[in-house]
């Protein structure tokens, strides 16, 4: 079971939302800081272990500042991400770039920062050396492992993913990589997304693991960092049981020993590339009620919407619901949630039972600190709203609401002939 806790009290949440207007996304810094430095704790048996912060999770360049004082890198998806990364001071061999569909641009600036590639495809092999006429002395290949392993309902099943390097190609990728004069070799996997079962994580390590050793006997490359990318879920629904760090380390660390350590493979670094798992438990969209509305079904309008958290409108993801001072009131009253986007899926809740809600009442929607502001859109020419980050020492706005100014800053008032 995991409780939905909420870092304001009433009180004080409703001084703060009268205050500065709602909704908003606001984050509990002091816990994220906790929860990576507990990931760190967990895997310091592996000397230099690092998270890369998977940026697409959360990216403002604050969290960022925060996780790197705290001992984490970056993985990055897009040049804006690398240079939010950058932004935020991580240095570059703590950034990880791991693209797929790469264009020439993304490959040119991620080689000039000197970030460490993560190739998607042999075919970036060419790439990179046609844009730079050599390879970086490191280099990582992203594995999909096909037949050989099943991916869970959010990423798919690996043999129909876009992502990553076939079985069959990626000795011939090491091999051609430590011929072009590549020194460190890296080898990264992500084949589960918010994935509640700690076996499966341990059954990652243990396939790359076996990679580790079947990449020296094929080519006498040793693999110096195995990434077992993100994955890692969080218990969205009060039911569920989160995965502890310091459980699935000690199983990955015994299945070290056994196949790393013992085939004389090592030193090979573990490292992660998680942002749900670190951020995720610890967001939350504060939104105020417009309309309680009587129809075929009753209906609470929010001042959010779609536009602010997509996940559930998207693939009906769940995120438990909380009414401010009405924590433990009986719910006996049943509500779809929604917002005010002209589509019929702008829905945080369907047939949610909650307290009897009112006009004003502040709903808090929890676990939006992963994937939440981050999928923001402006259908409807609805605007994105603020961010504020909870410190030791007060509250912090770390991105203010948009404007209409910042929603037509691209259109041109008058065509320009093309």
């Amino acid at each position: 079971m995991s409780e939905k806790n909420f870092p304001l009290s009433s009180e004080k949440l409703r001084a703060f939302a009268e205050k500065h207007g709602t909704p908003f996304h606001i984050y509990d810094g002091i816990a994220i800081e906790d929860r990576a430095k507990s990931m760190l704790d967990a895997f310091s048996w592996s000397a230099g272990f690092i998270n890369y912060f998977a940026v697409k999770a959360l990216p403002n360049i604050n969290i960022l500042r925060l996780l790197y004082r705290a001992g984490f890198g970056a993985d990055c998806s897009s040049l804006a991400e690398l240079y939010l990364a950058k932004e935020a001071g991580i240095p570059s061999e703590k950034i990880m770039f791991s693209s797929n569909d790469t264009s020439d641009d993304e490959f040119r600036e991620a080689i000039r920062m000197g970030v460490i590639l993560n190739l998607d495809d042999e075919s970036y092999i060419d790439d990179v050396l046609r844009l730079n006429g050599e390879l970086p002395e490191t280099i990582s290949f992203r594995y999909n492992p096909g037949r050989d392993r099943t991916g869970n309902a959010i990423i798919g099943n690996p043999v129909e993913a876009k992502y990553g390097v076939t079985h069959a190609q990626l000795a011939n990728c090491y091999k051609r990589a430590k011929e072009l004069g590549v020194k460190r070799f890296f080898l990264h996997t992500m084949v589960a997304s918010n994935e509640l079962n700690e076996d499966y994580i341990v059954e990652t390590a243990r396939m790359l693991f076996s990679l580790v050793d079947e990449i020296y006997q094929e080519t006498g490359i040793r693999i110096s960092q195995l990434d077992l990318g993100g994955g890692i879920g969080i218990p969205y629904r009060p039911e569920d049981n989160g995965i502890s760090f310091y459980s699935l380390s000690e199983k990955i660390r015994k299945l070290y020993e056994e196949m790393i350590d013992k085939k004389g493979l090592g030193p090979v670094r573990i490292s992660f590339e998680c942002g749900r798992a670190i951020t995720g438990p610890f967001g939350y969209l504060v939104s105020k009620v417009q309309h309680v509305e009587h129809k075929y079904r009753d209906y609470i309008g929010l001042d959010a919407c779609m536009a602010d958290l997509m996940r559930p409108g998207m693939y009906g993801a769940y995120h438990h619901i909380t009414v401010s001072g009405k924590e433990h009131a009986e719910a006996n009253h049943v509500y779809d949630v929604t917002g005010s986007l002209c589509e019929n899926n702008d829905k945080f809740a369907i047939q949610r039972a909650l307290p009897e809600i009112e006009r004003g009442d502040l709903l808090i929607i929890h676990d939006t600190g992963a994937h939440g502001h981050s999928m923001g859109f402006n259908y409807n020419g609805r605007l994105r709203h603020a961010e504020y980050m909870i410190l030791e020492d007060g509250i912090y706005k770390i991105r203010r609401d948009e404007s209409y100014e910042d929603y037509i800053r691209t259109m041109l008032k008058e065509p320009e002939k093309a």
